[in-house]
């Protein structure tokens, strides 16, 4: 679904003059369409974590259309694995490395993912400040997986990534996704979470597994809550 200028301003709880004055200074993403403004969720998402902005939950929610079933964040990192030491002395190796450790069905070329996520670099960063990056396209990466996953990779040493904020990357968050609209849901629900101070720091520690699937949990079950109290609030 392509947003509008107002649609944008809801979400982001903004005027619409912000939004226009965000294209203008800091190069919000968006394409003209017959002269009006058009806005792609999933870029929305991405542009407002690399900024720290604090988003609508509307943003979050699937769209009513897709009705197939989508897995949580916590399941995908289950499936997709926590790695730490993972080696590499700048952006192309470390990410070589993570691509090589990644769980991915035999037929998956990895030569051509690892292109794949170098050219979105050469775009513009993946890095969305505070030491983290989520590596992936600006059309999300959809192979041929049985289902979503996200790889979780701590970097034996911090990696200059180009981030917004200048520090070095030390973590790298990638998704592997199907279909656009479950990278979207991962990809949103991550933005959610590492809004959490508590995972935040579990994730700056490098703390265990066992500590960073619990805070994943934690926060989805907060997510939940949120949009189940906004259900009964238009009820009423």
């Amino acid at each position: 679904m392509q947003l509008t200028v107002r649609d944008v301003a809801r979400l982001f709880v903004v005027s619409e003059k912000t939004v226009y004055r965000w294209i203008d200074q800091q190069s919000l993403p968006g394409y003209r369409v017959n002269n009006q403004y058009r806005f792609n969720r999933a870029e929305l998402l991405e542009w407002a974590m690399a900024h720290r902005i604090n988003v609508s939950t509307e943003l979050f929610r699937e769209p009513d259309s897709a009705n197939a079933p989508l897995i949580n964040l916590g399941r995908a990192l289950q499936s997709g694995g926590i790695y730490y030491r993972i080696e590499g002395n700048d952006k192309p190796s470390s990410l070589r490395s993570v691509v090589k450790i990644m769980h991915l069905p035999p037929e998956i070329d990895r030569e051509f993912l690892l292109n794949v996520l170098l050219a979105r670099e050469e775009i513009a960063s993946t890095g969305i400040g505070d030491g983290i990056a989520i590596p992936h396209v600006r059309n999300p990466i959809v192979l041929q997986v049985p289902e979503p996953t996200v790889s979780l990779c701590f970097l034996e040493k911090p990696i200059d990534f180009k981030a917004m904020d200048g520090k070095p990357v030390y973590c790298l968050f990638t998704i592997i996704s199907p279909t656009v609209r479950a990278h979207l849901h991962l990809l949103s629900r991550l933005s959610f979470s590492l809004r959490d101070a508590e995972l935040k720091k579990a994730i700056e520690t490098q703390a265990m597994r066992e500590e960073i699937f619990s805070h994943i949990a934690r926060v989805e079950d907060e997510l939940g809550n949120q949009k189940t109290t906004s259900l009964v609030r238009q009820e009423n």
